[in-house]
């Protein structure tokens, strides 16, 4: 049994490219656990779409012993690797909690970000050791003054505990172990008592089914034990645990203060949800841990084949999918004008382009997503209140007494040249100012409320677009107001295209119409007939845009003679395209429901 005293659990916490997984490739080639022929950039990365992305999805975990050169005692450290993504940040809050420290990453040329503060902040609510260090201070614009600086003044930490380092060259990184082993404090926890375990993240393995990554704060696991998940209510024989290092090693216990992972045959993620806790049957804990939360989908959209007949291959693509990804919540939809295909929740807009390229290219299909959507509360003046997040359910205004919608709480750290830039897009945003501040490193802090409706669309590129790069963004669920919302209507030919629909607020009704009608004239490809393409609010259209009939000349074979026979030849050509109007399909090509996604300014 490993001393409870020589562990450390730690965590790495960083804004986006900041160097985390590359911290992490350090500390395990140092520590032994990957040597020239088994290591690889972003070893705990273990997706295609990670690597090439250069961002943590799924949480990863690493075992390792390494002696310290200060007491000469060998500790068992047990990182537990975070997502680095604003979608995720619920899963991050769950690793977190299954430590006792976390390394603080700064990056020595940017100095802090939004998502750094956010993370803090986080690890400060659990009351966690903090060690700031201060990454790639190889490159030639680090400014290792500036960054000790603003650990003090910014983010109120001790810089004489600040560990300037270079995760790429690996200068300096051996203080960090010793720093962990030093400063962060041992687990508390009682073999003997009721076990209590934290599910701080789970996967799907075809030939064990769900694994559940846990860290155990009081008792013993062993093989064989019933245990029982207490959030579900479900209890599973027990038939492996152990520990990950790079490889999963069989263990025959898990004791108050270890990381490891469970597996006991359970045939779906769905069961084994972050956050929940893990006891056992014949003994079980009082209460569960506290801080769980069911991971529910803040942005909607419509996923469809490009082909309909691969319909049952995306079907059992996105079963296969949710197996491994529990938060991703689905169910058949059908559009007129796309055929079947499933509405899908996701955490964020990151996590939708994620799916969607998984799916694509995981399972080799062709898909096309609808517009995303938020969900919006209607309360009927029946009393009765419904949750809408698709555009074709929006019910009869009529029927309607309110309508609220979702707001964030948007933190934007940005340099002071560009404020006003800023402060513009977002009043465009509908968005309320909460706080101005002036941070130490010159940079300005924007706290705003504002629509996540309006956050998800385009915000973020024109946000990048308005501050050359160098705004970064953080936000998370505030509550729901009331709102003047309408749904707006487009009509090809006269013929409504529910994929196209959207819900929007009123004021921005009328320019988004505009805007949309406008880009379809030019995606949409001219027939042997007009089309009026319409922005309708009900039965009010807002705005309108024809594309012109393709025209043969049915006069060219006419030399001179009585224009009477041109006429005639005119009218039976009006006639057919009238007759033509009526029983024509119009083709909209993909490139149209695109445009939707698409901002104003493009």
């Amino acid at each position: 049994m490993t001393d409870i005293k020589k562990i450390r659990n730690f965590s790495i916490i960083a804004h986006i490219d900041h160097g985390k997984s590359t911290l992490a490739d350090r500390l395990l080639e140092i520590a032994g656990v990957t040597n020239d022929r088994t290591k690889r950039d972003q070893i705990l990365d273990t997706m295609d779409i990670e690597r090439e992305r250069g961002i943590t999805i799924k949480s990863n975990s690493a075992t390792f012993r390494y002696t310290t050169k200060f007491d000469n005692v060998e500790y068992t450290y047990n990182l537990i690797d975070t997502p680095g993504h604003v979608d995720f940040t619920y899963e991050v809050s769950r690793s977190l909690a299954a430590c006792e420290g976390v390394l603080l990453l700064v990056d020595a040329t940017q100095g802090v970000e939004a998502q750094t503060l956010a993370n803090l902040y986080l690890a400060m609510e659990h009351n966690l050791h903090i060690i700031p260090i201060i990454n790639k201070i190889d490159l030639p614009a680090a400014d290792i003054g500036r960054c000790m600086n603003l650990i003090e003044k910014s983010l109120g930490l001790n810089p004489e505990e600040a560990i300037p380092i270079s995760a790429k060259t690996g200068q300096n990184v051996p203080e960090i172990l010793e720093s962990i082993a030093k400063n962060i404090p041992c687990p508390t926890g009682d073999p003997d008592r009721p076990v209590t375990a934290l599910i701080y993240d789970s996967y799907y393995d075809t030939y064990s089914g769900a694994v559940m990554k846990v860290r155990v704060f009081d008792g013993t696991i062993r093989k064989q034990d019933r245990i029982q998940l207490m959030r579900v209510d479900k209890s599973f024989l027990v038939t492996e645990v152990g520990i990950s290092t790079i490889v999963q090693i069989q263990k025959q216990e898990l004791t108050a203060g270890e990381v490891g992972y469970i597996i006991a045959g359970i045939k779906s993620v769905e069961d084994t949800r972050v956050g929940d806790t893990v006891t056992l049957s014949t003994n079980p804990a009082a209460s569960p841990l506290p801080g769980y939360r069911e991971a529910k989908p803040m942005v909607f959209a419509g996923l469809f084949p490009v082909n309909g007949e691969d319909y049952e291959e995306l079907k059992e693509a996105i079963s296969k999918l949710k197996m491994n990804d529990a938060a991703l919540a689905f169910e058949p939809e059908n559009s007129l004008a796309l055929g079947f295909g499933f509405r899908v929740g996701y955490l964020g807009l990151l996590h939708m382009e994620i799916v969607q390229e998984r799916l694509e290219r995981e399972f080799n299909l062709a898909l096309i997503n609808t517009a995303p959507s938020v969900k919006y509360k209607v309360y009927f003046n029946s009393g009765e209140i419904r949750e809408i997040d698709n555009p074709a359910d929006w019910p009869n205004p009529m029927m309607l007494a309110r309508m609220e919608e979702p707001y964030v709480r948007a933190t934007v750290l940005t340099p002071p040249d560009y404020l006003g830039n800023i402060i513009s897009l977002l009043q465009e945003k509908r968005a309320e100012q909460e706080n101005l501040m002036y941070l130490e490193d010159g940079k300005v802090q924007l706290v705003y409320r504002m629509p996540l409706a309006e956050l998800i669309f385009e915000f973020y590129d024109k946000l990048k677009s308005c501050s050359r790069g160098y705004a970064s963004l953080d936000y998370e669920l505030a509550e729901y107001r009331e709102s003047n919302l309408v749904k707006v209507d487009v009509l090809v030919n006269s013929e409504p295209v529910d994929a196209l629909a959207m819900i929007v607020h009123k004021t921005r009704a009328d320019s988004r119409g505009r805007t949309l009608v406008e880009r379809l004239k030019d995606l949409i490809p001219r027939h042997q007939f007009l089309i009026p393409i319409q922005a309708a609010i009900g039965a009010k259209v807002i705005a309108r845009e024809n594309i012109a009939a393709l025209r043969k000349n049915v006069t060219a074979k006419c030399y001179g003679g009585d224009i009477s026979r041109k006429k005639k030849l005119l009218q039976k050509q009006k006639e057919g395209k009238k007759r033509m109007k009526q029983v024509g399909s119009v083709e909209i090509p993909q490139e149209a429901f695109l445009a939707v996604l698409k901002s104003d300014g493009d």
